[in-house]
C-alpha cells in the first residue's frame, strides 16, 4: 500500500494543478465593440497579455449592439460595451444598459466632460478617445474662408459642391444635434435644407469617400471624422499621398462655438457576470498604453491629456477651439433632429 500512496498524493497534486491551471485560463471578458478598426488587435492582445484575461469579442454598429444588448436582457453574457458615438452611448445610458463603475483610476483619469455621472437608472460610461468633425475642401476650387464655419456649408454661395454621407448616421446626427443647440430649431432646419440644396451628389458611401470625392473634383466640399482624414495623411500609398495634396482641412466654426467633438467609450454591461474583469479592462483603457494607441494606432486624440502621443497627421492639425455640448443634450436633440432630416429630404 505504501507503494501507491505517493502515487497517489502525485495524482492529486496534479489534479489541484490542473484545476489551477483551468482556474487561471477561464478569466474571460465577453466585449460587444462598435470599434471595428483592424489595428484594435493590438489593444486587445495588449490587454490579455498584460492580465492574462481572454477576450470573447462580438462585433456590430452602435445600433446593433444596443438592439442585441435589449435583445438578450439579463440572459446577456456582454461584460463590457465599447461605442464609438456619444448620441448611442447616451442612449445605451438612459436605456439602463449600463452599471455603475466605482474606480479611482478612472475618475482621476478620464475627464468629467468625458464620463458620464452615475444615474437614477445606474448606469454609467466613460470616453476613451475623442474624434472631431471637420471640413475638408478643394484647394482649387475652394476658398477655406468660404468653409471655415458649419453654417456656410448651407449657404448658397456653397450650391452643387457639398458631399456628405448619409444624414442620419450617427456622425452627422451627432453634429446636426449640438447644431441645434446652437442655433434653435428654425435656423438648424433652415440650415439643413441649405445643405441639401447644395449638394453635388445624393448622401452616399463614408468618410473615406468624402474626402476622395473631394480629391477628385466630384465635390468642393465634404465632412468627416478627423481619424479618417489622418490615417490617408499618416498613408504611404501613392493614390492616398495625391488625395491630400488636392485638398484642404478646416477646423470649423473658431471664432464662434469651436469644432464639434465625438466621443468613443465603453462602460460595464448591466448584466456582466464578469465585472471585475470589466473594470479592469476599462482601466486599461485609461492607462498609457491603450491611450497612446489610440493616437498612434487609430488616430484618435486621446482622452487622457498628458498621454504622449506619436502621430505627426495630428499633431499637423495643431491645436483647436473644441466645442462642448452636453452629450445628453446632443443625444435628446437628435430625435427633433432626424424629424427635419425628414422633412427636408436629407437622405
Amino acid at each position: 500500500m505504501s507503494v501507491f500512496r505517493p502515487i497517489a498524493q502525485v495524482a492529486i497534486c496534479a489534479a489541484l494543478l490542473a484545476s489551477s491551471a483551468a482556474g487561471a485560463q477561464d478569466k474571460v471578458l465577453n466585449l460587444y465593440s462598435a470599434r471595428h478598426y483592424q489595428t484594435d488587435e493590438a489593444l486587445y492582445s495588449g490587454f490579455t497579455k498584460a492580465t492574462g484575461i481572454k477576450i470573447n469579442r462580438v462585433d456590430a454598429d452602435d445600433a446593433g449592439i444596443l438592439a442585441r444588448l435589449k435583445s438578450e436582457g439579463s440572459a446577456s453574457p456582454a461584460d463590457v460595451i465599447l461605442l464609438v458615438d456619444a448620441a448611442r452611448l447616451w442612449r445605451a445610458e438612459v436605456d439602463g444598459l449600463f452599471q455603475p463603475v466605482h474606480s479611482k483610476l478612472l475618475e482621476t483619469r478620464i475627464p468629467a466632460n468625458l464620463r458620464s455621472k452615475e444615474t437614477s437608472e445606474g448606469s454609467q460610461w466613460f470616453g476613451f478617445s475623442t474624434r472631431a468633425r471637420l471640413v475638408v475642401y478643394s484647394k482649387a476650387t475652394v476658398n477655406s474662408a468660404d468653409v471655415d464655419t458649419y453654417e456656410e456649408l448651407g449657404e448658397p454661395k456653397n450650391k452643387g459642391k457639398l458631399c456628405t454621407r448619409s444624414g442620419s448616421h450617427p456622425y452627422n446626427l451627432s453634429l446636426f444635434g449640438a447644431m441645434l443647440e446652437h442655433l434653435g430649431p428654425p435656423k438648424t432646419e433652415a440650415w439643413l435644407q441649405g445643405m441639401v440644396d447644395n449638394m453635388a451628389r445624393t448622401p452616399k458611401g463614408g468618410d473615406t469617400d468624402q474626402i476622395k470625392a473631394v480629391a477628385s473634383g466630384e465635390c468642393g466640399i465634404a465632412l468627416t471624422n478627423s481619424y479618417y482624414l489622418a490615417r490617408m495623411m499618416r498613408s504611404d500609398k501613392p493614390e492616398d499621398r495625391k488625395v491630400i495634396e488636392r485638398i484642404g482641412v478646416v477646423m470649423p466654426n473658431q471664432a464662434s462655438s469651436g469644432t464639434h467633438m465625438n466621443v468613443a467609450g465603453g462602460a460595464v454591461a448591466r448584466y456582466a457576470k464578469n465585472k471585475a474583469e470589466a473594470v479592469k479592462f476599462l482601466e486599461y483603457l485609461a492607462g498609457n498604453e491603450a491611450q497612446a494607441y489610440f493616437a498612434g494606432g487609430n488616430n484618435e486624440w486621446p482622452a487622457v491629456a498628458s498621454t504622449k502621443r506619436a502621430n505627426p497627421a495630428l499633431d499637423a492639425l495643431g491645436s483647436f477651439k473644441a466645442e462642448k455640448v452636453p452629450v445628453a443634450t446632443i443625444g435628446v436633440n437628435q430625435v427633433k433632429v432626424q424629424q427635419m432630416l425628414d422633412r427636408v429630404g436629407y437622405k
